[in-house]
């Protein structure tokens, strides 16, 4: 299984996916609660790799994560450009619109709560690809 993890000042977000690309979990915490989620999710699923967006505070996260979780974690990078505004389409198709607000034109509704989460499953889904596109050109 792999963890994405998209970190943040205030709040992080984390999603476990299986390489079958079945989602297992997805939630947003505050950034001070991360490591011991992160600690929790590897109890509880058979977490063999880390994905985390390379962006902003991806530097001070892997060493502070690397420093303080109990065992080591193999953690790749992955671009994050453009993931929010991804995010926000992604958020729409996992939760359609109700009542009124179908109406509006998609680009101009705003998720009714944080998509971190939904940023993090996007990471995995991108290093996902990255693996299939690499060994389709081995072939």
């Amino acid at each position: 299984m792999i963890l994405g993890f998209d970190p943040g000042k205030d709040k992080c977000g984390l999603a476990v996916m299986g390489l079958d690309r079945q989602l297992h979990y997805h939630q947003v915490v505050l950034s001070s609660e991360a490591i011991a989620s992160l600690e929790k999710l590897r109890q509880n699923y058979p977490i063999s790799l880390m994905v985390m967006g390379d962006q902003t505070t991806s530097k001070r996260w892997k060493q502070q994560i690397t420093e303080q979780v109990k065992e080591p974690l193999n953690i790749i990078l992955v671009d994050e450009r453009y993931t929010s505004l991804e995010a926000r389409d992604r958020y729409w198709q996992m939760y359609p619109p109700k009542g009124l607000s179908k109406l509006l034109p998609q680009g101009m509704r705003q998720p009714p709560r944080p998509i971190d989460d939904i940023v993090a499953i996007l990471l995995i889904e991108r290093y996902l690809n990255r693996l299939t596109e690499s060994s389709m050109r081995s072939d």
